[in-house]
This record gives structure tokens, C-alpha cells and sequence, in this order.
């Protein structure tokens, strides 16, 4: 059994103290009970803030007292006094010089004030009968659509005589139907003898052709045009790039004009499903170019399609003539063999193929007569070949259907569309959109 004991020491909590017998400690490690154990205080950090509603008369509050004593008398000793300051007086302005004030004060701005002593009548200032009129007026003006060249002269400040006759002069050159939207007019309008009356026309010079510029100028009394021709480099530009995300994106990148890009992509379409274009394939485009002297170009027709495959053949198209106004390609190589067939009018994969299978909502099997193809929604949907639309609209369980006629009794028909983009009648070529 164990025995427990309570030992109390002076300041001591109670504990509670295992058996006798475990008590047992060296002679030299037993504390002595009646041993005292003296502390000393720690020195008292010093108090920069002294309260001094508290231990009124303490060495901390006589120390507090005189440190307010003498940050007081501080800033007695440095103020600058109660004295009043010297102030001048408001001395009477003249009347000259209070009109002057006034006009160069920001309030008379709002009430129509004038400006001063320049306002002021004196012998260097007399009124005049008449103002004086610029010599000379300067424009600039642009062709806008559906506009006419007399029109615009009249709108510019030229009589409506002259503006006719020039018209004619320059209709008489070139027809007035050539000169584009938004082409640009330089305009020098002279002196006129009565401010009612139009001011007369002294020059005119605008480019009518990117080969050609006309210019009108006065000689006496008379009016005479002066064509200046631009000598013009018609050299055909190529362009060549890599596909990567976008053959569209890519090629529009490298400088070919939007119009050009669309027949290219149309020309290969006849060759090559335009959905398997890799990105690591190179594309190679010959361009109409017109380039002037002056520096200004423009971009024409499309007369070579080229498209390097990664691993697989190459494609070189040539327009090598024009039937009925629409361009025919052949092989680059002097084949003379017109390319035919059909192409896959979207990119994607076919979900469902040309003949039997489980329908998906009846449950049995079934002669299925067409190709299903996954697309996007919003993708373009193409024509497989050329042909004449049939049927454009609704279709009932097909919802927006175009029909083509291929001729030889070929048909195609094209159901789920978003959208549809040709019209009943319409003549389409292989790989134009339709919807």
C-alpha cells in the first residue's frame, strides 16, 4: 500500500507528494523549509507619458509636470505674437485700366466681354465698309457613293455652268462611270468679283486610274485639261506561307486581299477536301498586281493556286481559260484535263454512311440514303459541284434544305442548315457556299 502525505511550505500552493518512500533525495539536493528566498526588484522601465491626475507629488509626476512646463514655454518663446499685421489699401484704378482688367478676367468670357485696349477706337483703327476676301480657297474632296462629279463641284462652291463643262471635258477623256467611290478631288477656287456670285475654278487634279492623272486648270478664260499618265509595273505578285490554324487567316496575313483568298480556297476545294488541310502545309498564290510609279498598287484576278502537302502530293492549279465568265482551273503540269467530282461540302467527320443501318429514333434498320457529317454549328456548308438550285427552305423533318441540280440526273440535297445562302434558280460552282 502507498501512503500519501500533504506538505504545506510558507507562500507554497498545496501538493499532493508521492509515498515516503520515493521521497528520499540526496543530502546535498534537500531543500530546507525554513530557508528564505530573497528577491530583488527589476529596474522600472521609464514612462515618456506621465498622467498627471495620478500619484500627485511622485517623482514621475514632478518629472511629467516640468516636461509640460517647458514644452509650453517653447511655444510661447516661438510664437510670433498676437500683433496685427500691416495691410495696404485698395488704390483707385484709372478708367482705362479697369476696362483692361475686366477684359482679361475670365468672367467677361461668358458675357461677351472684349479684349482690352486692342478693343479701343484710335487713329491706327477705322472701320471698314467692306471686309476683305481670301484670294484663294483650298479643298479637299472625296466621290461618295452614288454620287456625281457636278454635284460635288456644285456642293464645293463652283457655279453650276462650270461644274457641267468640266464634267464634260472629263467625260470626253475617260467615262464618268470609271471614277470610283471614294476618290479624291484637290480643289482651288479663285477670287470672285461679287460676294453673291460663286467663286470661279482654277484647278482640279484628281487620279481617275491608278495609270492616269487629270488635271483642269485655268488659262485666261478658259478651262483645259491635262492628262499626266503614270507609268504602271504589272509584274503578278506571289505569295506563299504555311497554313497553320487558319489557311484564311494565314494567307490573308501575308499580304493577299480577302476576295483572292476566297477563289483560292474555292480553286483547291475542287482538289482537296479543304477541312484536311494540315497545318504544316504550304500554300503558294499568284496574284494580278498593278503597282504605279507613285508608289500605289492594286490587286486583280487570281491566276495561279498551288498547296504543298506534308507528306502527300502537290496541287497546281492554273486559270487557264474562261468559260461563260466564270473561271475553269486545270492542272498546273499541262494536263489539260478539267478537274471533276465532288468534294465534301463540310469539314468533319461522317457520323453516319450510305446505306442500311439502326435508324437513331426508330429503333430498326433502314435503308439510309445520304451521308451524315458532324460540323459546328454556323460552319460553311458547300456546294459538292456545280449546279442550279432546286429548293431553298423548309423541308419539313430535314428543316432548312437546299436541292441541286448537277444535270445527267445528279442531285444533291442539303438538310440541317442554320442558315441558308442561295435563292430558287441560282447557278452555284463547286465549292461555293450555300448556306
Amino acid at each position: 500500500m502507498y501512503n500519501f502525505r500533504t506538505i504545506e511550505a510558507a507562500g507554497a500552493a498545496p501538493t499532493i507528494a508521492r509515498p515516503a518512500e520515493a521521497l528520499v533525495l540526496p543530502p546535498r539536493a534537500a531543500p530546507r523549509l525554513s530557508q528564505r528566498i530573497e528577491t530583488r526588484p527589476s529596474a522600472r522601465p521609464l514612462d515618456l507619458i506621465v498622467d498627471l491626475g495620478r500619484e500627485i507629488g511622485s517623482v514621475d509626476w514632478l518629472r511629467g509636470a516640468a516636461t509640460c512646463a517647458l514644452l509650453c514655454y517653447s511655444a510661447w518663446t516661438l510664437s510670433p505674437g498676437a500683433r496685427a499685421l500691416p495691410a495696404g489699401f485698395a488704390v483707385p484704378e484709372a478708367a482705362i485700366d479697369s476696362a483692361e482688367s475686366r477684359a482679361l478676367a475670365i468672367a467677361p468670357l461668358a458675357l461677351g466681354g472684349g479684349t482690352g485696349r486692342r478693343m479701343v477706337p484710335s487713329d491706327a483703327a477705322q472701320p471698314l465698309a467692306q471686309a476683305p476676301e481670301r484670294p484663294t480657297v483650298s479643298l479637299v474632296v472625296t466621290l461618295g457613293e452614288a454620287d456625281g462629279l457636278a454635284r460635288l463641284l456644285q456642293r464645293s462652291g463652283v457655279s453650276a455652268g462650270e461644274a457641267a463643262e468640266v464634267a464634260a471635258m472629263i467625260g470626253a477623256h475617260l467615262p464618268i462611270e470609271q471614277i470610283r467611290p471614294g476618290t479624291v478631288f484637290n480643289l482651288m477656287l479663285g477670287r470672285r468679283a461679287d460676294t453673291a456670285d460663286p467663286r470661279p475654278l482654277e484647278t482640279l487634279t484628281f487620279r481617275a486610274r491608278l495609270d492616269l492623272r487629270l488635271t483642269i486648270v485655268r488659262a485666261g478664260a478658259q478651262l483645259v485639261l491635262e492628262p499626266t499618265a503614270i507609268a504602271i509595273d504589272e509584274t503578278p505578285l506571289r505569295i506563299q506561307g504555311r497554313v497553320g490554324a487558319s489557311l484564311y487567316r494565314s494567307a490573308r496575313a501575308a499580304g493577299a486581299p480577302a476576295r483572292v483568298v476566297e477563289a483560292y480556297i474555292r480553286a483547291i476545294a475542287t482538289q482537296v477536301n479543304v477541312g484536311q488541310i494540315g497545318a504544316e502545309d504550304l500554300f503558294d498564290i499568284v496574284v494580278e498586281n498593278r503597282r504605279a510609279a507613285s508608289g500605289e498598287s492594286e490587286s486583280g484576278r487570281l491566276l495561279f493556286a498551288g498547296l504543298s502537302r506534308a507528306g502527300g502530293r502537290e496541287i497546281r492549279l492554273m486559270q487557264w481559260s474562261v468559260a461563260g465568265g466564270e473561271a475553269q482551273w486545270f492542272e498546273a503540269s499541262g494536263v489539260g484535263r478539267e478537274t471533276a467530282g465532288l468534294t465534301q461540302p463540310v469539314p468533319g467527320r461522317i457520323t453516319s454512311g450510305f446505306g442500311y443501318r439502326t435508324h437513331p429514333i426508330l429503333g430498326y434498320r433502314r435503308f439510309h440514303r445520304g451521308l451524315d457529317i458532324g460540323a459546328g454549328h454556323g460552319t460553311p456548308i458547300l456546294a459538292t459541284t456545280d449546279g442550279v438550285v432546286a429548293r431553298a427552305g423548309w423541308g419539313g423533318g430535314y428543316g432548312n434544305v437546299v436541292e441541286l441540280r448537277h444535270g445527267g440526273g445528279l442531285a444533291t440535297r442539303y438538310g440541317h442548315m442554320s442558315r441558308i445562302a442561295v435563292a430558287g434558280g441560282q447557278r452555284v460552282r463547286q465549292g461555293q457556299v450555300i448556306g
